[in-house]
């Protein structure tokens, strides 16, 4: 077996979601379904990804990991190389992964593509090796609206926003806690997390909140960014998140943003001698202090 990484970007306004679901176009479906046909597999191979995105999310640094027999590799020699048929030499692996991803580029639809296809180092998990994921949120508070050719990523907020009041309600949220306010809950999943980063900043019109935890609960960055918006226009105090993050309890003023303004920018992961006991640590159910 070889277990190869995918880096991928994916534009999601079309999509319901990362992953497979019967009936409905997912990422997974579709680069699952293109590996299967380029290399001729009786079934599709099973992709194993670092943050499952929700529908109309978006991504530019999403990475993936499947595995494979080696043999199934072999298909992609021949008319890539314009080598005799006869000749036994068989393509090196770099000549095969490059063909895999030339050949993902004509076969997979233009809103997802993959950039990059390395055989993974051992060890290497996309999902549990992963140390953080960065995503950012883009808001437009002009009075008129967002640029029309960024609707598909920017959300509208029609009140001005202040981000020192953003920045300031957004500080008191790092650190390790659980995010149970802030996550839909799963049975048997621990909302505690390790919230590294989360601050805003202005571009003109734009405002940009980049949000940076070593993995995410269930909607948490989109209630996160929905909370912190009220504050931001002054309908809410600064000191308010930081309040419905102790009682642990879900808010009525906890609303989830919408998902087209959200993007998974970066997935950092250790170097490789680290891969493997990444994994094994991450796969513990978490406790506070633990």
């Amino acid at each position: 077996m070889v277990r190869l990484r995918l880096d991928l970007a994916y534009e999601g306004t079309d999509f319901s979601g990362w992953a497979r679901q019967p009936g409905r176009r997912t990422v997974q479906g579709e680069i699952e379904g293109a590996l299967g046909t380029i290399l001729r597999l009786p079934e599709p191979p099973s992709l194993t990804v670092a943050g499952r995105t929700d529908a109309g999310v978006h991504a530019r640094g999403q990475v993936a990991h499947v595995d494979l027999e080696a043999d199934a590799l072999a298909v992609l020699d021949g008319r890539d190389r314009r080598r005799d048929p006869a000749d036994p030499v068989a393509a090196s692996l770099d000549e095969r992964l490059s063909s895999l991803r030339r050949r993902l580029g004509g076969v997979l639809p233009p809103d997802v593509r993959v950039h990059r296809v390395t055989v993974a180092p051992e060890g290497f998990d996309a999902r549990f090796s992963a140390l953080s994921r960065r995503y950012a949120y883009r808001v437009s508070d002009a009075p008129g609206g967002p640029d029309p050719l960024r609707r598909r990523e920017v959300l509208w907020y029609s009140r001005p926003l202040d981000v020192e009041r953003l920045n300031e309600a957004a500080a008191a949220l790092l650190g390790e806690h659980d995010f149970a306010a802030f996550c839909k809950r799963r049975e048997g999943a621990t909302t505690i997390r390790e919230l590294q980063r989360l601050d805003w900043v202005r571009r003109d019109d734009l405002v940009v909140a980049t949000v940076v935890a070593d993995a995410f609960c269930h909607s948490m960055v989109r209630a996160l960014v929905g909370s912190l918006l009220p504050v931001g226009e002054g309908r809410l105090g600064t000191d308010w998140p930081a309040g419905v993050l102790a009682r642990a309890v879900r808010d009525s003023w906890v609303h989830v943003a919408p998902a087209h303004g959200l993007c998974l920018e970066r997935v950092e992961y250790p170097d490789a001698p680290e891969l493997a006991r990444r994994a094994a640590e991450t796969r513990r159910v978490r406790t506070l202090g633990s």
